[in-house]
């Protein structure tokens, strides 16, 4: 087991127990020990569990997302793939507005040496091209989120209100058929509303542990959608039922 499948594998057994000692931890990872303390001493500097003597009790609550940092390791073969295919159906010298989140992160890095005008929604990301020779990128206004550095407020939604894009790149943390994309942060559901509303197309983004799941803020019905990347594991009921609604899905 890798290090990212352990921390996750932690961060769900304290999360749904609430707090769950080092031994118990250490069968269920099949790690030693030791280093199942030192995978919680990271967890505890990222904010997720607080440490007691011999295990810990975790600081988030049932549906609220882990953080940044922690997601940002995890399946990033399959963010990458995600990724390229979606650089793959943006053209030489389209307009993009980029959302926040990880595999859009990892979208920023697949369009590096591209001809493009981008804006993206998340400072990670701005980073991520600020040195990026042939792309023109535009900074939106905003307060960045903490961890997340995902841009929100008025300012943002201003600054999207002012352009038109070609194509907009929408992360979700859940995807639906039904209920359509999810976001557990009500301003983050915002600054995506406004990106969708300035952008000519729309491709979603979502790994395939997302299909299914709804959380807090609605930002879209499937119908908004022009097309939605994901990976080979994603179920075949609901893309049937997105293709169904007009979304067209690729599965990489």
């Amino acid at each position: 087991m890798g290090s990212a499948e352990r921390l996750r594998q932690i961060t769900d057994a304290v999360r749904a127990a609430g707090s769950v000692g080092v031994a118990e931890l250490a069968v269920l990872t099949g790690a030693s020990e030791m280093t199942v303390r030192r995978d919680l001493e990271a967890l505890a500097e990222q904010g997720v569990l607080e440490r007691y003597r011999g295990g810990a009790r975790s600081l988030l609550l049932r549906g609220a997302e882990p953080p940044f940092a922690l997601r940002s390791q995890e399946g990033l073969e399959v963010k990458r793939r995600i990724a390229a295919e979606v650089a793959g159906l943006i053209a030489d010298g389209e307009s993009v507005v980029l959302d926040s989140g990880t595999t859009c992160l990892e979208v920023a890095r697949a369009l590096e040496h591209r001809r493009l005008t981008v804006m993206p929604l998340s400072l990670h990301a701005v980073n991520a091209l600020a040195g990026a020779p042939q792309v023109t990128l535009l900074v939106p206004g905003g307060r960045p989120r903490p961890g997340e550095l995902a841009l929100t407020g008025p300012l943002t939604a201003a600054s999207l209100a002012a352009l038109r894009f070609d194509t907009a790149v929408i992360g979700c943390c859940g995807v639906h058929a039904t209920d359509g994309l999810t976001a557990y942060d009500l301003d983050d559901a915002a600054v995506k509303q406004a990106a969708i509303a300035s952008s000519r197309r729309v491709i979603a983004v979502a790994e395939a542990a997302k299909f299914g799941r709804t959380a807090l803020a609605h930002v879209a019905p499937a119908t908004a959608l022009h097309a939605l990347v994901t990976d080979g594991a994603a179920p075949d009921d609901e893309t049937g039922a997105l293709t169904r609604a007009g979304v067209t899905v690729r599965k990489v």
